[in-house]
C-alpha cells in the first residue's frame, strides 16, 4: 500500500484542485494517487529513510562517545579530538567525557539547523533543488558509513552537517512545488509529508539503536547509512513525478531589477513570524530535556499487565511523539479536509497560532500533575504528548507549507533555509530554559513554558491580520 494511502485517508476525499492551479511542468493529464500528485509519495519516501538514518545515528552519538570514543587509546586516534578538547576547555574550563560529549552532541545538532540556511541558497542560485538534494544524500551517506571508522569520527559528523544542508531545505520545498497556487490541498500534503519523518524518527532507534548497542556500534551506523541509501535510491527512481526547479519555474516570470514589492511584503510576513515560532521550538523542545528528566525521578512508571507488574523505560517515552504524529495525522488531515468542503478550514496563520496553545495546554497538564502529591502517574506523560503532538501538527507542517505557497520563487529554497533556523535559535533557547528547571518549582516550571508557548500563539494571532495585508495576493488561503 502506498505510504501516501496509509497515512492519509483523508487526503482520498480531497476534492482535485484545478488543472488551471497545476505547477509549471507538470504533465499534462496526469493523474493524482489518492488526491495527491504521486511525487508526494516519492518525497514521503525519501524524507522516512532520511530521517531514519539521522535519528538512527542520533540515538547512537552521545552513548558512542561516552561508552566507546572516550577511552584514552580510542580518543588519541580520531583526528581533531584533542584539538577540539583543549579548545573547549580553554573557553569553559576542565571536561570531563560526558560534558565533552554533550558539547560535541549540542555542536551537531544544532549545526544542522544552520546549514539549511547556506544549502538553500547554493539551490537557488547554482545548483537547483533537484542536483542539491542528491548531493546532500550522497554527503549524508557517506559520512554515515565514515562513522564506521574511529579515526574519521569528527569529519564524519562535519559531512553529515553539510549534508543534511543541501539535503533539508531543498526536499522540503518540492513538496510545494507539486501544487499549484491556492490548491487547498498543500496543507494536507504537508502534514502527510510530516508522517514520514516521523515514521523514519520511531523505527531508527528500534533498529540502529539496537543494532550500535547489542551488535557493535559500527552496525548501527552502517544501518543509519543504508537507510540514507534507500532514500536516494527511491528519490532518483521517481525523479519523474517531481516537480521542476523553483529556480526553472522562476525564469517564466518576467525579468525584473530586484524583488517586486509583493515579494518584499511576503518575505517580511515570513521574517515577522520567525520570532513566535522560535518560542515554540523552545517550549517544544522540552519534550526531550527537561520531560525526560520528570520521568525518570517524578513519574510513577510502572504498570500492570496480566497480573504482572512492570516499569516503562524512561526512553521509551520519547517514542510517543512520533507514534502519535502517524496515529493522528491523517485524523487531523481529514478534519482539515472536512472543515474544507464546508468552507471552514482555518487559515495557515490560524492554525500556527492553535499550534502554539496546543504546547501551552501540554504544559498546563504538566503543571497539573506535578502539584499531585508524590510520584505522578504515567499517564499525565500521555495526555502531555497527545496536547503537544497536535500542537506540532498545527504549527510544523503547515509554517513549511507557508513558506512554499508565498517566498519568491527564485528565493523559496533560501527563505526554506530562514525558516529552519527557528529550530536553531529554538534549540538553544529551549536549552537555556531547560538549564533552569533544577532551581525552580516544577509545577511553576511548567507554568513558565506554558505562558512562553501562550504569548507565541498570542502573538501569531495579533499578527493575523498585518500578515494578512503583507501576503494580499499570495495565497486565498491567508485570511
Amino acid at each position: 500500500m502506498s505510504p501516501v494511502q496509509s497515512a492519509s485517508p483523508g487526503a482520498v476525499t480531497s476534492p482535485p484542485a484545478d488543472p488551471e492551479d497545476d505547477p509549471p511542468g507538470r504533465p499534462a493529464g496526469r493523474r493524482d494517487l489518492f488526491g495527491h500528485p504521486p511525487g508526494l509519495a516519492v518525497l514521503f519516501g525519501t524524507e522516512m529513510w532520511e530521517r531514519f538514518s539521522y535519528y538512527g545515528m542520533r540515538a547512537l552519538l552521545v552513548l558512542y562517545m561516552v561508552k566507546h570514543l572516550s577511552e584514552p587509546e580510542r580518543a588519541a586516534t580520531v583526528l581533531g579530538w584533542a584539538g577540539l578538547h583543549r579548545g573547549l576547555e580553554a573557553i569553559v574550563g576542565p571536561l570531563g567525557p560526558q560534558p565533552f560529549a554533550s558539547w560535541i552532541y549540542g555542536f551537531y545538532t544544532g549545526l544542522v539547523y544552520l546549514t539549511p540556511l547556506f544549502g538553500g541558497l547554493l539551490a537557488d542560485r547554482v545548483l537547483g533543488q533537484r542536483r542539491t538534494v542528491v548531493l546532500g544524500a550522497v554527503l549524508m551517506a557517506l559520512g554515515h558509513f565514515m562513522m564506521a571508522v574511529e579515526s574519521l569520527f569528527l569529519l564524519a559528523l562535519l559531512t553529515l552537517i553539510l549534508g543534511n544542508g543541501a539535503f533539508k531545505p531543498n526536499i522540503v520545498t518540492q513538496v510545494g512545488g507539486l501544487y499549484g497556487p491556492g490548491d487547498a490541498r498543500r496543507d494536507r500534503a504537508y502534514s502527510v509529508f510530516y508522517v514520514g519523518i516521523n515514521i523514519g524518527a520511531f523505527l531508527a532507534p528500534l533498529v540502529c539503536g539496537t543494532l550500535g548497542e547489542g551488535v557493535g556500534w559500527h552496525w548501527g551506523f552502517g544501518a543509519a547509512g543504508i537507510g540514507m541509501l534507500l532514500g536516494l535510491l527511491i528519490y532518483l527512481g521517481g525523479s519523474a513525478t517531481l516537480p521542476p526547479d523553483a529556480a526553472t519555474q522562476a525564469e517564466a516570470l518576467p525579468e525584473t531589477s530586484g524583488l517586486a514589492r509583493e515579494d518584499r511584503r511576503a518575505i517580511l510576513a515570513i521574517l515577522l513570524l520567525c520570532l513566535p515560532v522560535t518560542l515554540f521550538w523552545a517550549t517544544y523542545e522540552q519534550e526531550g530535556n527537561t520531560i525526560a528528566l520528570w520521568a525518570e525521578t517524578s513519574t510513577d512508571r510502572s504498570i500492570s499487565l496480566f497480573g504482572l507488574t512492570a516499569e516503562i523505560p524512561t526512553t521509551w517515552f520519547q517514542a510517543v511523539n512520533p507514534f502519535l504524529i502517524f496515529a493522528l495525522t491523517p485524523l487531523v488531515v481529514e478534519l482539515w479536509a472536512w472543515q474544507s468542503r464546508r468552507g471552514r478550514e482555518p487559515s495557515t496563520v490560524a492554525k500556527m497560532a492553535l499550534g502554539c496553545l496546543g504546547v501551552a495546554l501540554a504544559n498546563l497538564i504538566m503543571a497539573v500533575a506535578a502539584a499531585q502529591p508524590g510520584p505522578a502517574s504515567w499517564l499525565w506523560l500521555i495526555g502531555y504528548f497527545v496536547a503537544l503532538t497536535l500542537g506540532e501538527l498545527y504549527l510544523s507542517p503547515t509554517g513549511l507549507s507557508l513558506v512554499s505557497k508565498v517566498a519568491p520563487a527564485r528565493h523559496v529554497s533560501l527563505l526554506m533555509g530562514v525558516w529552519l533556523l527557528t529550530s536553531f535559535t529554538g534549540n538553544f533557547l529551549g536549552g537555556a530554559l531547560g538549564a533552569l528547571w533544577s532551581g525552580m518549582d516544577k509545577a511553576a516550571f511548567f507554568l513558565m513554558i506554558a505562558a512562553i508557548a501562550g504569548i507565541a500563539g498570542l502573538g501569531i494571532a495579533a499578527f493575523r491580520r498585518p500578515l494578512h495585508g503583507l501576503l494580499d495576493g499570495r495565497t486565498a488561503a491567508m485570511r
